[in-house]
């Protein structure tokens, strides 16, 4: 349920989450992109999928308490088109 409240997982909102239209692939593809440093450069971020989402706040609940969440939340308007 955590996933369904944090995270948008239709195939465009992938997509579009990480960018995956924008010409840096070039750069990430060449010396490995695992621990390099985010940064920002043209306006284009590069390597911004080190930057984790925080999820620490799922992590003291029951699970009644995500699922009450997940209800509150717009997981079915993310999820279904």
């Amino acid at each position: 349920n955590v996933i369904k409240i944090a995270f948008d997982c239709r195939p465009g909102a992938i997509a579009q989450t990480l960018a995956l239209r924008e010409p840096k692939y070039q750069e990430t593809a060449a010396y490995c992109h695992f621990g390099r440093e985010p940064y920002t450069k043209d306006g284009i971020k590069f390597f911004e999928w080190e930057n984790a989402k925080d999820l620490s706040k799922y992590t003291g609940m029951t699970s009644a308490q995500v699922t009450t969440e997940l209800e509150g939340s717009n997981y079915l308007t993310k999820w279904v088109d």
